[in-house]
């Protein structure tokens, strides 16, 4: 049973949500003493209108909040409303932005903020922009609602569009974080190695390891169903994301609280103090362990009731995924080399294929893999460069799969207020080239080779992330890992193989032992 709950769990681990948006910032201030500011997230068409960088040297304009009105035609506009040089904000409705923003321009407006609660879309052309001169943009309705509460009657905005750092440090925390499992997971994996070894030669370690025995090998085949089930689950995730998504939620509360607890047990299995035991059913167990359980399950629970919380919730799903990926690349065994390509491989292909092949097949023209992590509101989400639009307004929070390590970003841009203030690494990147170089450290311990084939594939695995970040930092959008990690490990693994002169017995792994075995006897 649990060893089917950490499969199930790693089906839906290699989604890495990537969003596409054009952000910008809506900075307000009230006419306190000193003011209050405050800024907020809008989003606009680039193709539309170009915004200043930063703050300096740009006028503010008085905000009118005409939220009664949605501004499609002259009629709407009172004889005594008077706009000229404001900023107006009118509500969502019945009409093209361009409608709205012509109506807006024509008496003198000189920015147009759009506020909805729900998502937004329009059919304009560029050709409709052409007499549109002043700026529109997007902007949450609650937004507006929280602006005069904190703020008060007399609101002045600015709108402006900071330029993406050209580096976050979080990428450093990111970088040690997938580079420090990916070593601790294959390390352990390696000491499970030595204990089987151990047990082989003896009855008694053999008796008890075999009933603590709880990983699980993957021959060609079942890499080949595992990632056919994979593609399987993206599909239904893309057609029944609101329904699938809780119950995904639910797998990963399960499967890391279970995995927090062995990699806990581990470390405290190995302390001397604190072993004292009760007994039930005839079966004998710690106390501390029972401990250990209670807080792990508590952890789960806690994050499951606070998951949307981005404050402090993000260090729960980082402890919980770092504790699966650990556990999972310790529990599955790749028996060897020639199942590790084939399933980092194909991997490689669902990947890619996911990310940059089905926007030519999707009606909307996104990829399946986007639509997936954006979730169920993800049509409104999107822009194909003449539309604008934006995120629903939702009475529940917009449930994401919990399926990547996030670190908040630690330069300060409009991605911080625009839903995105985290750097993302999903699980799959760290788990997928970390089953290679668990093989690799089992493979050393096998053949007595000084870790070589560990430390080269870790070596390997850091310097694709590094080029993952370059790759991400030139291009600005988001990549997919696999395509830089993959081709790094496997590259690296079969040079190492090829100079020592053991690529056969690399190829056949635990098969080529067994073969030898029986020669030598």
């Amino acid at each position: 049973m649990r060893r089917a709950g950490l499969l199930w769990a790693a089906l839906w681990a290699l989604l890495l949500p990537r969003v596409n948006a054009q952000e910008g910032i809506l900075h307000a201030s009230g006419n306190g003493i000193p003011p209050l500011t405050k800024d907020y997230c809008i989003r606009y068409n680039r193709s539309w209108i170009s915004l200043p960088n930063t703050l300096d040297n740009v006028a503010s304009s008085s905000l009118e909040n005409l939220t009664s009105k949605v501004f499609c035609s002259n009629s709407e506009v009172p004889s005594t409303l008077v706009i000229k040089d404001k900023a107006v904000v009118v509500m969502k409705g019945n009409c093209s932005f361009m409608d709205k923003a012509r109506t807006a321009q024509s008496h003198g407006a000189k920015i147009l903020l759009i506020a909805s609660k729900t998502g937004l879309s329009s059919s304009d052309t560029k050709t409709d922009v052409q007499n549109v001169t002043i700026p529109v943009a997007l902007v949450s309705y609650n937004d507006i609602m929280d602006m005069q509460q904190a703020l008060g009657a007399r609101i002045n905005v600015t709108l402006y569009s900071p330029s993406l750092p050209e580096f976050d440090y979080s990428m450093v925390v990111i970088f040690l974080i997938a580079v420090l499992t990916v070593a601790l997971g294959g390390y352990w994996s390696g000491v499970s190695e030595l204990e089987d070894l151990k047990a082989v030669a003896s009855p008694e370690d053999r008796e008890t390891r075999r009933k603590k025995e709880e990983n699980v090998t993957f021959t060609p085949l079942t890499v080949i169903i595992f990632v056919v089930i994979c593609c399987a689950m993206l599909l239904l995730l893309y057609f029944f994301y609101k329904w699938l998504v809780y119950v995904i939620i639910s797998v990963f509360c399960l499967a890391s609280a279970m995995s927090l607890y062995n990699c806990l047990s581990a470390l405290i299995r190995k302390l001397s103090f604190g072993q004292c035991r009760i007994s039930c059913c005839n079966k004998s167990i710690e106390v501390r362990l029972i401990f250990l359980a209670g807080f792990c399950i508590a952890t789960a629970v806690v994050w499951a009731v606070f998951r949307n919380e981005d404050r402090w919730a993000w260090i729960l799903q980082d402890i919980l995924g770092v504790a699966f990926c650990l556990n999972f690349i310790k529990t599955l065994k790749m028996p060897n080399f020639k199942s590790c390509v084939i399933l980092l491989g194909l991997l490689l292909l669902y990947d890619v294929f996911f990310v940059f092949i089905t926007p030519f097949i999707t009606k909307n023209g996104e990829s399946i893999m986007i639509e997936v992590a954006a979730g169920p509101f993800g049509n409104s989400e999107k822009n194909d460069g003449n539309l604008v639009e934006g995120p629903a307004e939702r009475s529940a929070p917009h449930e994401k799969l919990p399926v990547v390590i996030r670190v908040p970003r630690l330069e300060y841009s409009a991605l911080t207020l625009c839903g995105m203030p985290f750097s993302l690494l999903g699980f799959g990147d760290i788990i997928v080239p970390g089953l290679l170089v668990a093989y690799c450290r089992r493979f050393d311990i096998q053949t007595r080779s000084s870790s070589v084939y560990y430390v080269s594939c870790n070596i390997a695995y850091a310097v694709g992330m590094v080029l993952t970040f370059v790759v991400l930092a030139l291009m600005k959008m988001g990549q997919p890992a696999l395509l830089y990690l993959v081709p790094c490990t496997l590259i690296t693994s079969s040079l190492v193989a090829w100079r020592r002169k053991e690529m056969k017995k690399f190829w056949q792994g635990s098969s080529y032992q067994g073969k030898m075995t029986l020669e030598d006897t």
